[in-house]
């Protein structure tokens, strides 16, 4: 990248424009830097949960995460390249696999709630949710891959199994939403 961050302030988009990644410069509201700017929030949010204790395995794969969120905040600032690939989206669908396994199947459904780790890692399922609206709301504009829809969709269903691991880690559990069935079961 050389001297690319040199300068941080630059005051280029103090006339409400941004610079893609193939100099072209767009209004700061366009659909391209609002999935840009959601993606980049999801993969703070993501910072922000790696600062509680996880498992080596989980903490392994959500820094994995980061690296290929930045590769599609990249790829979403350069119209018509790919830099997220096919087999990121397999990765997480592994990892789905691999750590729903371990878990008891759900009988009902549960609040974004529990330990601290587990609930910002709703805050992550819900952020990536709304990255993956803003990308298809970009997509319906502009043509786009499919692996940046995809990978933010899987993302999303993994947070939501890693919420769910990261509540067990000291013998927790989920808390689960007092429906008016589950009352009438107890």
């Amino acid at each position: 990248m050389g001297n690319r961050l040199s300068q941080i302030a630059t005051r280029t988009g103090d006339d409400g424009t941004t610079g893609l990644g193939d100099n072209r410069r767009v209004r700061k509201d366009s659909l391209r830097v609002h999935a840009m700017g959601e993606v980049d929030e999801l993969n703070s949010h993501i910072g922000v949960l790696l600062c509680e204790r996880m498992p080596a395995d989980v903490r392994d794969l959500l820094v994995e995460v980061q690296h290929q969120l930045f590769n599609l905040g990249g790829e979403l600032s350069i119209p018509g390249f790919e830099l997220l690939k096919p087999e990121a989206v397999l990765a997480l669908d592994q990892a789905l696999t691999d750590h729903n396994a371990a878990l008891p199947k759900l009988l009902e459904f549960i609040l974004p709630a529990g330990s601290r780790a587990a609930s910002l890692a709703h805050v992550c399922r819900t952020v990536a949710r709304r990255a993956e609206r803003a990308v298809v709301a970009l997509e319906a504009q502009e043509a786009l891959n499919d692996t940046p829809r995809h990978y933010l969709n899987r993302l999303s269903d993994l947070m939501f199994v890693l919420a769910r691991v990261l509540n067990r880690m000291d013998g927790g559990d989920d808390v689960y939403w007092k429906s008016e069935r589950l009352k009438s079961t107890e």
